[in-house]
C-alpha cells in the first residue's frame, strides 16, 4: 500500500454553536469554509474548513453530536484519508482494531467512513472522499 495517497485528512471538533464557530474559524483563524454537509443520520451538522488547497487537512466542525462538552473544548477524531475505503475496511478487520462501526457510513455528498479505536480509545477515522 503505497504512502503517497494517505494521509490525515482532517480533525475533527465538536462544537455547540455551529454558526458561532464557523464565523470564529473563518474570521479570526483565517480559515475558508470549504463545505457544509447534513449528516445521514439528519441531527448532526458538519462543516469543513481549509486555507483552500485541494489536498490539505481541513477542520471538521461538528454540531449535534454532544451538548456536555468540557470547557477546554473538545476533539473528537482525526481521519486517514484512504484510496480504498472498503479495502481498507477488510484489511483492518484482520487486525486486532477495535471497530467503533461496524459497516461504512456514505454521508449525502459522497464522503465514506468507518472509525475504529485507538489504544487510548481515541477515535481515528479511515475517510475516503
Amino acid at each position: 500500500m503505497a504512502n503517497q495517497s494517505r494521509r490525515v485528512d482532517h480533525v475533527g471538533v465538536q462544537v455547540t454553536d455551529l454558526e458561532a464557530s464557523i464565523r470564529f474559524y473563518t474570521e479570526i483563524v483565517g480559515l475558508t469554509l470549504k463545505a457544509r454537509v447534513p449528516h445521514s443520520n439528519g441531527v448532526i451538522q458538519l462543516a469543513f474548513l481549509g486555507f483552500g488547497g485541494d489536498n490539505e487537512t481541513e477542520i471538521e466542525l461538528i454540531q449535534g453530536y454532544s451538548d456536555s462538552l468540557p470547557a477546554e473544548g473538545k476533539v473528537h477524531h482525526f481521519a486517514i484519508n484512504v484510496p480504498d475505503i472498503e479495502a481498507e475496511f477488510a484489511r483492518i478487520k484482520t487486525t486486532e482494531a477495535e471497530l467503533i462501526d461496524q459497516e461504512i457510513t456514505t454521508l449525502p455528498n459522497g464522503y465514506r467512513y468507518f472509525f475504529i479505536y485507538g489504544p487510548e480509545k481515541e477515535w481515528i477515522e479511515f475517510f475516503q472522499r
